[in-house]
């Protein structure tokens, strides 16, 4: 059966199987020109909360799978440092067009020119690369950062690729495709390029799930296990915020999920409110639910402001050490500044939770009395009531 994707607002094809594109079918193209293409096309929108989580679980089973080496820069492109080996393994594997290069600008553009389910090998620098580069399409060339307008007019100037804007000169293509544009490509062309891959950093996909014993068709238990999953992932995020909540409901039928978009802040009783309309949406309970998944995905750390005039390199660097060591900040929270005892002045406070923290730095309290001595304090206390003095 043929089978498109479409965007959730412009109804339009986003993806197509090789059935629908043999059919005639493309991508950008509107809906009702899909189905006059192909009749019996079967097309589903797929929102974007939805997209958007399963990304995520994508790149979290590139990195648990392939490597350590995993950056997913837009939905559909991901960079990853493998060997050819596990390149061919990864194609077979998803079915996806593959391209293996020294540098990621060319492993895109080879990717580009590979069947699904075929790698397309760039041997890095050298003659090789520089031919495969020449037969490079100008409807590739957006790889190098060239707008729709660009390619358009370089469409009118008869340019059919990077061939043809090798015999332009350095000036010529600043003039022509502007000074940002025209530089990144002759630097492109000069041989500059992007070798390394960000390091993955897991976790972006919290997951929590509960083995029902006996299938569920009512609301009232369901809502009852949703709730008794979230706590555990509300502690797991640490402070931290989730974009997306997805819900997914093992049946006899098969698995069925739904994807809904959080707003910040969080709390137990809203989400549980979001994963109970996410679970009406899946349309499960008829089937009986034997298996129930709560997962958060798209998380990042709130925007906090780290001083008065903190600058870029401030926040860039506060977000990158709580990414990897949640438990490296802590922040003063006053509680009275005029206080002679300094464990009454203020206390060490988790950055993200806001919990009290023992650190060495948390002041100790004043001087404590002894048993002997609370024993004296009391005696004498005694005698001054009786003596008819104050305490």
């Amino acid at each position: 059966m043929p089978v498109a994707v479409l965007n959730e607002t412009s109804r339009r094809v986003i993806f197509a199987c090789p059935q629908a594109t043999a059919a005639g079918v493309t991508t950008s193209m509107r809906e009702t020109a899909a189905l006059s293409r192909c009749p019996e096309l079967h097309a589903e929108v797929v929102s974007a909360p939805e997209a958007s989580s399963t990304w995520a679980e994508v790149l979290e089973q590139l990195y648990a799978r392939y490597s350590d080496r995993v950056e997913g820069r837009a939905p559909g492109l991901a960079f990853l440092k493998v060997s050819a080996p596990a390149a061919r393994e990864l194609a077979a594997a998803l079915h996806a067009p593959v391209g293996l290069a020294g540098s990621m600008e060319v492993a895109h553009l080879a990717a580009l020119r590979a069947q699904p389910g075929e790698v397309r090998v760039v041997p890095p620098e050298g003659q090789a690369e520089k031919a495969f580069l020449a037969l490079t399409p100008l409807a590739h060339l957006h790889v190098l950062g060239l707008t729709g307008a660009q390619l358009e007019r370089l469409r009118f100037m008869a340019i059919t690729g990077i061939a043809d804007l090798w015999t332009w000169s350095a000036a010529q293509r600043e003039a022509y495709l502007g000074v940002e544009c025209g530089k990144r490509l002759n630097r492109f062309l000069k041989g500059e390029r992007t070798t390394s891959v960000a390091r993955y950093v897991p976790g972006q996909v919290l997951r929590a799930h509960l083995e029902i014993d006996a299938p569920i068709h009512e609301l009232a238990p369901a809502e009852a296990v949703l709730h008794d999953l979230l706590p555990a992932l509300v502690d797991a995020l640490r402070g931290r915020t989730a974009a997306y909540l997805t819900v997914t409901a093992d049946t006899v039928g098969g698995t069925l999920s739904a994807t809904r978009k959080l707003k910040w802040p969080l709390d137990t009783d809203g989400l549980g409110r979001v994963a109970r309309l996410a679970l009406e949406e899946t349309d499960a309970l008829p089937l009986g639910i034997d298996r129930l998944t709560l997962e958060f995905s798209g998380l990042a750390q709130p925007s906090r402001m780290v001083g008065l005039w903190a600058g870029l390199a401030d926040l860039d660097v506060t977000r990158d050490v709580l990414d990897r060591f949640p438990d490296a900040l802590v922040r003063v929270r006053w509680l009275d500044a005029w206080s002679y005892a300094t464990h009454a002045m203020y206390e060490w406070v988790d950055w993200q939770t806001g919990e009290v923290r023992r650190t060495a730095m948390t002041p100790r309290q004043a001087w404590t009395p002894s048993r002997t001595e609370r024993r004296q304090q009391a005696v004498e206390q005694i005698l001054a009531f009786f003596e008819g003095a104050q305490p």
